[in-house]
C-alpha cells in the first residue's frame, strides 16, 4: 500500500477539500461504494432503564467500511438503496453530511488502516454478551483519560460508564446529549455543548459529533483553549485520527463490524 501523504487540514470541509484535490495516496475517484446499508439498532441493558436507539450509514469500499450514525430523522431508510456503485468523489460531494462522513471514513479506511497505522495500538475486546464487551470498549475509553481531581470534563455524547469513570477519577462531568435528559443516576444532560466547552479543563466527545456538524466547533475550541480532547469513534474511526495533534489528544476507534453486532472477538485501536 502507498505511504498516506499528510494534510494541515484543520476541518473536517477542508479535509474533504484535501482528499478531492488529491492531497492523499488514493485517487477517491477510482474508489467506489460497492455496498451500502442502513442499520437501525436499539440496546437496553437489563436492570437499566436507557433505551439507545442508533441508525447507521454504511459504505463498504473494498476492504474497508465507512460508518456514520444518525439521528433518526436525518436521513432516509432508504438512502443506502441509492448509493452503491457510486465513486468516494461523488459521495464526498453529496450534499447530505452523513453521506460525506461516511464517504470520507471509507476513504482514509482504504489510505490507512487502523491495523497498519503506525500509531494505532490494538486494543482486543473479548468474547461475551453485550454488556461484557459494551464495559470492555469503554474501559478502552477510559483508559486514554488522565483526569485530577477537581478537573471539569465536558463529556459530549453520553455513555453512563464514562460519566461513572470520570466520577471515579474525582473529575466533575458536564455531560451533553441531544437524546438524553438525564444520566443513569439523576444527573440533568445539556441539549448544548457550549457552556461545557467553555469550563471544561478536558474534552470527550463521540464520533457522532461528525455527524451532527459539531465536531469542527469542538476542534476550534479546544485549539483555542489548548485543552486535550479525546474521541471515541464509531462513527469516522478513521477520519478523526487524522486531527491528531491538530485539535485531537486521544482516540479509541472502532470499526464497523462494531461490537453490539457480534459476540466474537473483535479488536478496536487506540491512539495517543
Amino acid at each position: 500500500m502507498a505511504k498516506p501523504k499528510s494534510s494541515a487540514a484543520a476541518s473536517v470541509d477542508e479535509l474533504i477539500a484535501a482528499v478531492l484535490r488529491g492531497g492523499y495516496a488514493l485517487d477517491p475517484a477510482e474508489l467506489f461504494a460497492t455496498g451500502s446499508m442502513w442499520i437501525a439498532q436499539s440496546t437496553k441493558f437489563p436492570g437499566t432503564t436507557q433505551l439507545y436507539r442508533n441508525y447507521y450509514l454504511l459504505l463498504r469500499s473494498g476492504a474497508a467500511f465507512g460508518a456514520c450514525c444518525v439521528e433518526r430523522d436525518d436521513l432516509p431508510a432508504l438512502v443506502a438503496e441509492d448509493l452503491a456503485g457510486a465513486s468516494l468523489a461523488t459521495l464526498l460531494n453529496d450534499p447530505r453530511l452523513p453521506v460525506r462522513i461516511a464517504a470520507l471514513d471509507a476513504y482514509f479506511g482504504s489510505v490507512e488502516p487502523h491495523r497498519d497505522a503506525a500509531r494505532a495500538t490494538p486494543w482486543q475486546l473479548p468474547l461475551g454478551t453485550p454488556h461484557d464487551r459494551a464495559l470492555a470498549r469503554d474501559r478502552a475509553i477510559v483508559s486514554l483519560l488522565k483526569i485530577e481531581p477537581g478537573q471539569q470534563v465536558a463529556l459530549i455524547g453520553v455513555v453512563n460508564p464514562l460519566v461513572q469513570a470520570i466520577r471515579e477519577q474525582g473529575g466533575v462531568c458536564w455531560p451533553c446529549d441531544f437524546n438524553l435528559r438525564q444520566t443513569q443516576w439523576g444527573e440533568p444532560v445539556s441539549k448544548t455543548m457550549e457552556p461545557a466547552l467553555d469550563a471544561a479543563d478536558v474534552v470527550i466527545a463521540t464520533g457522532m459529533t461528525l455527524s451532527n456538524g459539531s465536531f469542527d466547533r469542538i476542534l476550534e475550541r479546544v485549539r483555542a483553549r489548548s485543552i486535550p480532547l479525546v474521541v471515541y469513534a464509531q462513527t469516522g474511526s478513521s477520519i478523526v485520527p487524522q486531527f491528531l495533534d491538530r485539535g485531537v489528544t486521544a482516540v479509541s476507534a472502532e470499526p464497523f463490524p462494531f461490537s453490539q453486532f457480534s459476540a466474537e472477538p473483535s479488536v478496536l485501536y487506540r491512539y495517543q
